[in-house]
């Protein structure tokens, strides 16, 4: 039995497309690109512990409103998940593929719902604490990173206009 429902935590919860299409009421704006390089990139890396996978991050965004999708390793796999962030505040997070075999509860409501107005202190802390589950450490960790990071290029975006 516990078996299946490890395999069965595995897998897509949102397709990604989806994700947006929801945030932006079926009328999602064109995407853009955000070039990680120079100051943003150390940046970026001082969030993460290490450099991101991908140079260029795609974004949604619609006036002071974003949405990203972004992935992060968990204990070995990737995880994607979904930020949006508007006010310089998360407004909403989901994950939406998990491929670890472990830690899939950070999907579930009682989690995400943590993140709910979370903004970043000068130090790119959050200001609010998060709570662990237990079995899920990294997962909870690579979520704490990648809203850190979503919070932060929310910032640069929008401070760049």
């Amino acid at each position: 039995m516990a078996l299946s429902s490890s395999l069965s935590a595995k897998g897509v919860y949102l397709d990604p497309a989806t994700f947006i299409n929801n945030v932006f009421a079926g009328q999602p704006p064109v995407p853009d690109k955000l070039t990680l390089s120079g100051q943003l990139a150390q940046d970026v890396r001082n969030i993460l512990e290490h450099r991101y996978k991908k140079i260029r991050v795609t974004y949604w965004q619609d006036a002071q409103r974003t949405a990203w999708i972004l992935e992060e390793i968990g204990k070995e796999r990737p995880i994607t998940a979904g930020f949006v962030v508007e006010n310089n505040k998360i407004e909403d997070f989901k994950v939406l593929i998990f491929r670890e075999s472990r830690g899939w509860e950070i999907r579930n409501e009682f989690f995400t719902r943590q993140f709910s107005g979370a903004f970043l202190k000068t130090n790119s802390r959050l200001n609010q604490s998060i709570d662990n589950i237990t079995g899920a450490t990294m997962s909870v960790n690579a979520m704490k990173k990648l809203s850190r990071m979503a919070l932060f290029l929310h910032n640069h975006v929008i401070t760049q206009q």
